[in-house]
């Protein structure tokens, strides 16, 4: 049971945290920031905003209430493995930390799964 309540504390705390102080902002900026957003892929800046949007919203808040959470973990591990490599790849530590913790707890929450409070687990009890 303690297992769970980490693993809920940390999908909570990276998924809201994405969700809302990275996602949220450039989803609400989308027409200002898509012909600026770095574009480390060569996929266009637009394509590169609507796939970091895409994470960092829709996947994070999954992860958040505990949906697929092994699956929509990968598009964060992905986004965050490009910021802290590519677009960052050159910067201070200090300007690449972010990217990196995130990564991190992404992958971590890949690797542990939702835990029993999560709706991967009210899904499973079901069936």
């Amino acid at each position: 049971m303690p297992n769970d309540f980490g693993k809920l504390i940390l999908r909570i705390g990276f998924g809201a945290t994405m969700l809302l102080a990275h996602g949220w902002p450039k989803l609400a900026n989308f027409s200002q920031s898509m012909n600026t957003f770095p574009d480390p892929l060569g996929i266009g800046n637009s394509l590169s905003l609507g796939l970091a949007i895409f994470a960092e919203v829709l996947c994070a808040l999954l992860v958040a209430l505990g949906l697929f959470t092994r699956w929509v973990s990968l598009p964060l591990i992905v986004t965050m493995f490009v910021a802290f490599f590519l677009v960052h790849g050159n910067h201070p530590w200090a300007k690449r930390e972010m990217s990196f913790i995130y990564m991190m707890a992404y992958i971590a929450i890949a690797l542990l799964g939702s835990g029993r409070f999560s709706l991967d687990f009210l899904i499973r009890k079901r069936t």
